[in-house]
């Protein structure tokens, strides 16, 4: 049975370490298994992309920090084989940042790709997610992390057929 875990970050400013949600969604034998989304309070109050995902300090000021999140992301994650995430290289160094500022081991599984592998599979004009998931047919709440991480989850599945 192949167990992975698609997973999505939205940032509040221009460092990686500034995580302030993620969405987590765990794939077992091809089917969603568990979804869990959390905002993360970031190390600064600065917001420069509410533009792109409608967060503000005033939204996360409240919610724990990425250390205090870790434990649960970690429980999840630990039963993956892989990772998958659109656009894999950003995803996984918000996470190795995130990590790294509180002094985590970060997970060892490799992150895979689902721009890659949408490129590799289908045909379109575009590897972006919003394509991807239009073609697929995928319903996208777009740079909302747990709704970014089904879709990716979905892509994923679609491209293992």
């Amino acid at each position: 049975m192949t167990v992975f875990a698609a997973i999505d970050f939205e940032t509040a400013d221009y460092w990686r370490d500034s995580a302030c949600a993620v969405g987590i969604v765990l794939v077992e034998n091809g089917r969603i298994a568990q979804r869990y989304e959390q905002l993360i309070r970031p190390p600064r109050e600065e917001f420069v992309f509410t533009h792109i995902h409608g967060l503000t300090w005033n939204d996360v000021r409240d919610s724990p920090t990425f250390g205090e999140v870790w434990p649960e992301m970690r429980d999840i994650i630990g039963e993956s084989e892989f990772l998958v995430a659109h656009n894999a290289s950003f995803d996984k160094s918000v996470l190795r940042a995130c990590c790294q500022a509180d002094q985590i081991e970060p997970p060892e599984q490799e992150i895979r790709c689902t721009m890659q592998m949408a490129r590799a599979k289908w045909d379109l004009p575009s590897a972006k997610l919003a394509i991807v998931c239009e073609h697929l047919r995928i319903p996208l709440n777009h740079h909302n992390a747990l709704s970014d991480a089904e879709a990716c989850a979905k892509i994923a599945i679609e491209a293992f057929k």
